[in-house]
């Protein structure tokens, strides 16, 4: 798939305007990976932000050494790798391929600069990051009390 199609598709992109969407998309790299394989690892430092093209990556929680367990997901047109742009940049989770799985990969440090330089640019990617950060905590509240969306909106 087109790159700047996946980033006009993104959560995380989607309200960039098409120059700004050729700014960012400068600083993608496709990658492909195999089932199972890790991404982000739970916390370790991050320097990328990923956009999931095609697959599922399971979002894993690390408990204890050995427990792990998958909390969330992030699907097409997702993003995880979120904490590479927040200081301190220390993965909340790690995070593996539930599929064989297609990814875009940013570059954290350039991301930031470009949002430094263009703080319209800027206010737009950190408000996306902030409703998905937002989407994962309510998903969690959720999960942890056992109630459905619509209760929880009650």
């Amino acid at each position: 798939m087109d790159k700047l199609l996946v980033l006009k598709k993104s959560e995380l992109f989607s309200s960039l305007d098409d120059k700004e969407l050729r700014m960012v998309e400068t600083m993608t790299e496709p990658l492909q990976v195999a089932v199972g394989a890790p991404v982000c690892k739970q916390g370790k430092r991050e320097d990328k932000i990923y956009i999931v093209e095609d697959g599922s990556m399971a979002i894993v929680l690390e408990v204890g050494p050995l427990s792990h367990r998958q909390v969330q997901a992030a699907c097409t047109f997702e993003t995880f790798g979120w904490s590479a742009m927040v200081e301190p940049y220390i993965c909340t989770a790690s995070v593996t391929a539930n599929v064989t799985s297609r990814l875009l990969a940013l570059k954290a440090d350039s991301l930031r600069e470009l949002c430094q330089s263009q703080p319209d640019i800027g206010c737009k990617i950190y408000q996306a990051i902030a409703r998905v950060v937002a989407k994962r905590l309510r998903e969690a509240y959720v999960q942890l009390l056992g109630v459905t969306e619509e209760d929880a909106n009650q």
